[in-house]
């Protein structure tokens, strides 16, 4: 038998499939207009991929902001205890997960079984977000996978504004001013490290620290928040797949 874990998000809808002891299959797709389309057609691709049907599915669990759109759920659970579960399965000794989505980011204290025991969210604006980063590399007419390798080794301009809508006025300005377009990255990205960093220094942070979300994709930032938090961040190619994880497993569990 086998679970199904969902995670639909702003900009990525995700879904794993749990056999009781590991991830069989993984599958990620754009979110795109309709949440519940979404969700059902990658529900229906990751069972395809596998060659399972319903019959073998003891629980569908959803999470992330669409999983109320989703009618073929067993369960609906929130993010942050998916994303505590899920780092739990990847490995037991995760204290702390930094979260950066679409939308929001979050910092996630669990304890030695995976349970959450605190967490803060910034979810009242994309400042610091996947969205903010797409916003400013469509600006800079970049792939915003490609922010991280412009940036490196680049003297970062200061920018000042964490809202979407200043923050690019700022950097059209910047641009116009001759500034190059791997300082402006830099500055980018150095602005969203900081926006990170004052909401993960209102929790005590410990040991091992676990990085997820899309954002974690972007291995400047990590470099840059382990510098400014003074511990190692890991994170792995399951990183923007630990909300769907973690349903899995709880679906499983349950």
């Amino acid at each position: 038998m086998y679970s199904v874990g969902i995670d639909v998000g702003s900009v990525a809808a995700k879904a794993v499939i749990f056999d009781g002891k590991k991830i069989v299959a993984k599958d990620i797709i754009p979110t795109g207009w309709s949440p519940k389309e979404s969700g059902l057609f990658l529900y229906d691709k990751i069972k395809d991929s596998i060659h399972i049907n319903d019959d073998q599915i003891k629980a569908i669990v959803g999470t992330g902001y669409g999983r109320v759109s989703l009618p073929f759920i067993s369960k609906k659970v929130t993010e942050i205890t998916c994303h505590g579960k899920g780092a739990h399965f990847i490995d037991p000794e995760i204290r702390t997960v930094i979260d950066i989505g679409g939308q929001d980011s979050k910092v996630i204290k669990m304890d030695e079984n995976g349970h959450v025991i605190d967490f803060l969210m910034n979810d009242k604006c994309a400042a610091g977000t996947g969205r903010f980063l797409q916003v400013m590399a469509h600006i800079l007419e970049i792939d915003v996978d490609d922010l991280s390798d412009i940036a490196k080794g680049a003297a970062p301009e200061n920018i000042n504004s964490m809202c979407t809508v200043f923050a690019e006025s700022e950097v059209i300005s910047l641009m116009a001013s001759g500034a190059s377009k791997e300082s402006i990255a830099a500055g980018l990205l150095q602005s969203v490290c900081k926006k990170t960093y004052s909401l993960i220094s209102k929790l005590n942070v410990e040991d091992k620290v676990f990085f997820s979300g899309g954002v974690s994709k972007n291995s400047l930032i990590k470099e840059l928040l382990s510098e400014r938090l003074g511990k190692e961040i890991i994170s792995s190619d399951l990183s923007q797949f630990l909300g769907a994880i973690g349903a899995a497993v709880i679906g499983y569990e349950k």
